[in-house]
């Protein structure tokens, strides 16, 4: 059975930093495009940061230079690095693995930055 195990969400002050991982189990990592999306309340879910099973790495305009996603195939684990934060990042964050064929989320981990 595949789980996606997302950990490191929670209260942060605008300006900070926080480390989200994605631990997987009964899925091979390598070969999939694995993502992280956002959900706010009331929004629908976007996309954060995504990296392919090849390693290209796309971002949301709103995270570019502040947010980095990586990816360690070895321990099936995606990490999203998260600097100065804003207030609008204060979401839910899934991450997300996908092939053509099928696709797993995670349950969430909630991130809130205060003002």
């Amino acid at each position: 059975q595949v789980k996606l195990v997302e950990s490191g969400g929670g209260l942060v002050q605008a300006g900070g930093s926080l480390r989200l991982s994605c631990a997987g189990s009964g899925i091979t990592f390598r070969i999939y495009d694995i993502a992280w999306y956002a959900q706010a309340p009331g929004k629908q879910r976007e996309l954060v940061a995504s990296i392919s099973s090849d390693g290209r790495t796309n971002y949301a305009d709103s995270v570019k230079g502040r947010f980095t996603m990586s990816r360690d195939n070895a321990k099936n684990t995606m990490y999203l690095q998260m600097n100065s934060l804003k207030p609008e990042d204060t979401a839910v964050y899934y991450c997300n693995a996908q092939r053509p064929d099928m696709y797993y989320w995670g349950g969430g981990t909630l991130v809130t930055v205060s003002s």
